[in-house]
């Protein structure tokens, strides 16, 4: 089997870490990403769609067919933000994404960024948390083949790469001992990549990925 996949948000730092994975990836034979502004990264293996708007695809649709994976990894934090427009911005615009990509690739695996403590019962006391419940609960009841959702914690960045949040050259240094004494909260962002592309490529038992998971499936 090879991928083709789209990914989202490849301009922010975790779905350019994803985005480099896939690039490096034997199986991964091509990678479409959508932006709003063109980034000028070049790749045997890329394409890229300039479109502004990601409540409205139609003008896009058609080329949105003919892959097997999406990696979604677009996002906003919630700091600052009401409920309304955070679910807005989180919800309503990858529902509509991912409705489009389901009715245009059936046989699609998607993969959804969503983080830990994510409450699946929508009813708990932290907004984003509910919000991001909620988000997983409906992209599990589309007719994707499977649909995986990720629940990462702290990801250490992968070196080199241009959209590393700049706060973390301050806390960077702190990763072996955090890795050691919460093993279970913390994970490379290049695990979550490759666990992405193995769920593509072998599936896996759980649809809800936590970060011990995330961290077995990448070494698949």
């Amino acid at each position: 089997m090879k991928i083709r996949a789209i990914v989202t948000g490849a301009t922010g730092m975790v779905g350019e870490g994803v985005l480099h994975e896939c690039l490096q990836h034997r199986d991964v034979e091509q990678v479409l990403i959508i932006v709003r502004k063109p980034t000028g990264m070049t790749h045997p293996k890329l394409k890229e769609i300039v479109h502004g708007n990601f409540f409205d695809l139609s003008a896009i649709e058609s080329q949105l067919k003919g892959y097997n994976a999406c990696n979604f990894c677009l996002g906003v934090s919630s700091v600052g933000m009401k409920e309304p427009e955070y679910t807005k911005m989180t919800y309503d615009l990858t529902m509509h994404v991912a409705t489009t990509l389901a009715k245009a690739n059936p046989d699609m695996t998607f993969c959804y960024v969503s983080g830990t403590a994510t409450d699946s019962t929508e009813k708990g006391k932290s907004m984003w948390a509910r919000v991001k419940g909620k988000t997983e609960n409906d992209l599990m009841k589309l007719p994707f083949k499977k649909a995986y959702m990720f629940r990462p914690g702290y990801m250490h960045p992968t070196p080199g790469l241009k959209n590393t949040l700049k706060y973390y050259k301050y806390i960077s240094w702190l990763y072996p001992i955090v890795k050691v004494l919460t093993p279970n909260f913390v994970s490379t962002l290049a695990d979550l990549g490759r666990a992405m592309i193995n769920v593509t490529l072998k599936g896996y038992e759980k649809q809800l990925l936590e970060v011990k998971d995330i961290k077995a499936v990448a070494k698949m």
